[in-house]
Parts: C-alpha cells; sequence; structure tokens
C-alpha cells in the first residue's frame, strides 16, 4: 500500500529550516536536477524552486521569462514547445562540468528528490495570471500523492487562492516584493489572507514581523539569506525558514554538518 504524505511534513524539520534557492544555486546551475541533488547532499532541508508553462502546456522548473541567461537558446519560454526546451542546454553557461544539464518538468523533481525533503514550488505566472499553471501543478501533486511535502508560494495572491480551492491540505506562503512594494503583503495582505506562511525578503524582515507572524500561528521564512551574520540573526529572531543561494554554509552556521 501506498504511504500517505498527505499531512504536512514541514513541522518535523528544525528551525530555521534550510530551503536551498533554486537549488545550490551558488555552485551548481540553478533550478537543474544537479542544483537540487547538491543542495540535499550538503544538507538542505528542502529546495525552492520556480515553475512555468510550456507553450504546449507542460510544467518545467525555470525562473526567467527567456531562456537567454541561463541556456544555450533564446526565446519566450511561453513561445516554445516541451521538445524545444528539452533541446537546450542549461547546465554549460555555468560551467562545462554541467555540460548537459536540462531545464526539468516538475515531475522530475519530485521523482529525483524521493518523499523526504520538502519542496517549495514558487508559482511563476507573473505575466500569464490566468493561464492553467496553477491547475496542472496541483494536479501533478495529487498525482504524486506528495502533499505533505510541498509548500507553493506566490506573490499574487489570486495563485494561492486558486490553489486552496483545489488542494485545501497544502500549505502555502505570500511571497513579498522588497521595499515599499511589498508593504501591502507584509501586513494587511499576510493577516487577512488564508496562508500558512509568509515569504519576505531578508531586507524588510524584523523580529517584530516574526513574533506578528507567530502570534498568528503562521510561519515565516524569509529570502535570500546567504551571509552568516543573516543567518544568525534570523534563527536569533525566530525565523522558521531561510531561503539561501548557499545551502552549505548555512548548515554550517547552523550547526548541522554531520
Amino acid at each position: 500500500m501506498a504511504e500517505d504524505f498527505s499531512e504536512p511534513m514541514i513541522e518535523q524539520f528544525p528551525r530555521p529550516i534550510i530551503l536551498a534557492h533554486r537549488g545550490d544555486k551558488l555552485h551548481a546551475p540553478e533550478n537543474t536536477l544537479p542544483a537540487f541533488e547538491q543542495a540535499i547532499q550538503k544538507g538542505a532541508d528542502g529546495v525552492e524552486l520556480d515553475v512555468k508553462l510550456t507553450a504546449d502546456g507542460h510544467v518545467i522548473v525555470f525562473h526567467d521569462s527567456t531562456v537567454d541567461r541561463v541556456t544555450d537558446g533564446k526565446g519566450r519560454v511561453s513561445s516554445l514547445t516541451l521538445d524545444a526546451i528539452r533541446k537546450l542546454d542549461a547546465g554549460k553557461w555555468f560551467d562545462e562540468k554541467f555540460s548537459g544539464a536540462k531545464i526539468p518538468l516538475l515531475e522530475e523533481v519530485f521523482e529525483t528528490l524521493g518523499r523526504d525533503k520538502l519542496i517549495n514550488v514558487e508559482l511563476k505566472n507573473y505575466s500569464s495570471p490566468f493561464n492553467d499553471l496553477v491547475s496542472k501543478v496541483c494536479e501533478l501533486i495529487k498525482r504524486h500523492n506528495n502533499q505533505g511535502q510541498i509548500l507553493l508560494s506566490s506573490f499574487y495572491s489570486s495563485n494561492l487562492k486558486v490553489a486552496a480551492q483545489i488542494l485545501p491540505e497544502v500549505h502555502r506562503a505570500l511571497l513579498a516584493m522588497p521595499g515599499p512594494a511589498g508593504l501591502w503583503s507584509r501586513s494587511f495582505g499576510f493577516m487577512f489572507g488564508d496562508y500558512q506562511a509568509l515569504h519576505p525578503h531578508t531586507s524588510n524582515t524584523t523580529r517584530e514581523q516574526i513574533q506578528r507572524a507567530h502570534r498568528l500561528k503562521r510561519r515565516i521564512h524569509v529570502w535570500t539569506v546567504n551571509a552568516p551574520e543573516d543567518i544568525t540573526r534570523l534563527r536569533d529572531w525566530g525565523a522558521d525558514g531561510i531561503i539561501t543561494d548557499d545551502p552549505g554554509t548555512a548548515v554550517r552556521v547552523l550547526g548541522r554538518g554531520g
């Protein structure tokens, strides 16, 4: 009988949880299987990744609106088919030793990471908010029966509302832009919304904000935290998680090395 992973497992990890931002981003090509595998090998509790739809409706793990920066190709992700996407090299730009790395499907990440690590999926359909990304991601989660290991996040509250309707048991996190642009999300938007966590930028995170989230019985995971002194400060303030480009350093600073 298949094990039921529908109960959220995020509380099983020590605080602050360490989520590797696009994988071990400082040491491997972002949002690729090698980056995710490296992050887990270094002791991360899970990974943070971005998802988009190809022109023919497949859910891929990718950050930018175009493939220009991190592959050997050019063009908008939304205008490329999965077949075209899969022909691109997503590793060589970073280092020759990663030549041949591909842009992965979300389900490939699920299969590669297994069932015992956290996966923060950022719903990144900001230029096409009414497409089928959210429903297709939820369908993949249902198919893999891994609801318990997933955290869905987005800057768009509308994405999280749709996700809540389809998969209410999956934890949701509201992302907040840094500076004045994220003020509403960090305050009223989060306070009165149906979320389990807030993801503010490190530059806007305070001890008081963390305490407010805890009074609401919610979590707070901070991005993007790379400096040892920032990791230490956020731990001391009681942050529930850090999202970092350098999981190896975070593991060392927090004293979790093997």
